[in-house]
């Protein structure tokens, strides 16, 4: 992908960046860091192909980004046929190979970075083994399955030198930037208190027999290092969510955008260091899913701050007129938050109306730059805004969250040591075992 003329040596003698810098940019393999009037192409691979890795692929073929998807993987040959309907010959005239396994994306040396969109079981195994294979990483959220992944995934694209976005797309809209400057102005004074939600209606999905996977599933590799079981149709396509083998119920689904801009309005920059929390079955009697239909969370930061989640599975008309959303509480005011894309602010004692995000960028939720932001990361060597430490913060409270509810309800957490105080059982539940062969790589 290099311009003719130019070899790594002439680009090395050239680049005049700060030597760690130059080990970085020289470690990203075909994409350099050298200005010219149209970015460097992207060689992508595609790493599950289902939900919303189609929103991801149409929307670079649709805004013709300077990528070319290489590589389309996923165990289902259906979920890469669906996907490669997006393709167009004016995108790219090569179509992309297709694989049921991820290592042979990875492997592949041409590839600049992969795109990975599998179920939360598998996030962290294909992550950590695509940075030591020299990639770097947009990963869905969120892009850990269990709390002692985060720490790895850190760890690993520091020694790789590797990028790495989570997506959380609102990170990256124009409604973000907007309330991001009214906050920092102190329009609402000194923010104390965040609270996240998501208050949608829900349905039962009765339990269902077990049975066959489709044809042509890899079943086996579907499972991979989640336990053996059999095929059963609730535990595999946008079902598997309910289970605790592969996802994180509605906190580490829907909940993690909202916690996510709950930490970003807060702003805070560490763990925290209580945790309260309580869930039941409130509605949904006779509902497959392994996790509560509601839960309330509360954590507690070293300075004082607190941030607040709430889960309804039976609020048709939303909290403060949004199904998801945020409130940011200060000294001064507040402002209601929403990751459909709007704000509003209340001011003084009396709350009177102030700024809004505008018609203009009203329902402008990220998506397109959010993937920019990661793309030209990728080209410049760049921190991304939802980096590997921004995202393991926000994650790390869905995985606090759930482990105080299943534990005492309650725990003291360490936010130094990354541990809970006089709490065995829920220190092991930081972690979990994986399936022989699929286990973590040694990175």
């Amino acid at each position: 992908m290099m311009n003719q003329g130019t070899n790594r040596r002439t680009f090395l003698q050239q680049t005049t960046e700060t030597t760690a810098l130059v080990g970085a940019a020289t470690a990203l393999g075909g994409v350099h860091v050298f200005a010219e009037e149209k970015p460097t192409k992207i060689r992508l691979g595609i790493i599950g192909c289902g939900g919303m890795m189609g929103a991801h692929v149409k929307g670079l073929v649709d805004r013709s980004e300077a990528v070319s998807i290489a590589s389309f993987c996923d165990v289902d040959p259906a979920q890469i046929e669906k996907i490669n309907e997006h393709m167009t010959r004016e995108f790219q005239t090569a179509p992309p190979k297709r694989t049921s396994r991820f290592e042979e994306v990875i492997d592949d040396k041409d590839i600049d970075a992969v795109i990975i969109a599998t179920p939360h079981h598998w996030h962290a195994p294909i992550a950590l083994a695509a940075m030591r294979a020299g990639k770097d990483c947009y990963i869905e959220k969120p892009i850990s399955h269990v709390y002692n992944e985060g720490p790895m995934i850190i760890a690993a694209a520091k020694k790789y030198g590797r990028v790495v976005q989570q997506g959380s797309q609102m990170r990256s809209s124009p409604v973000t930037a907007k309330a991001e400057k009214l906050l920092k102005e102190g329009i609402i004074g000194k923010v104390l208190v965040a609270k996240a939600w998501t208050a949608e209606t829900r349905g039962v999905d009765k339990p269902l027999p077990d049975g066959m996977p489709p044809k042509g599933v890899d079943y086996d590799r579907w499972l991979g290092p989640a336990p053996k079981r059999p095929f059963n149709p609730h535990r595999f396509h946008v079902t598997w969510r309910m289970f605790e083998d592969y996802g994180n119920g509605e906190i580490g689904d829907d909940g993690i955008h909202d916690l996510d801009m709950a930490a970003w309005g807060l702003g805070v920059d560490t763990l925290p260091k209580q945790i309260t929390a309580r869930g039941s079955r409130m509605l949904l009697d006779g509902h497959a899913s392994e996790y509560p239909d509601n839960m309330t969370v509360s954590y507690e930061y070293p300075d004082g701050r607190l941030l607040i989640y709430e889960n309804y599975p039976f609020t048709a008309y939303g909290i403060h007129g949004f199904d998801n959303g945020n409130v940011f509480y200060g000294t001064n005011g507040y402002m209601v938050f929403s990751r459909r894309g709007a704000f509003s602010t209340f001011l003084g004692s009396k709350g009177i109306p102030g700024p809004t995000e505008g018609k203009e960028i009203r329902s402008q939720r990220g998506y397109p730059e959010h993937m920019t932001d990661f793309l030209n990361a990728v080209r410049n060597r760049t921190p991304t805004r939802a980096s590997a430490e921004t995202a393991h913060r926000s994650c790390a409270l869905v995985h606090l969250g759930e482990i105080a509810y299943r534990v005492r309800g309650r725990l003291d957490f360490d936010p130094v040591n990354e541990r809970f105080i006089g709490c065995d059982e829920a220190n092991q539940l930081l972690s979990k075992k994986y399936r022989e062969p699929y286990v973590l790589p040694n990175v």
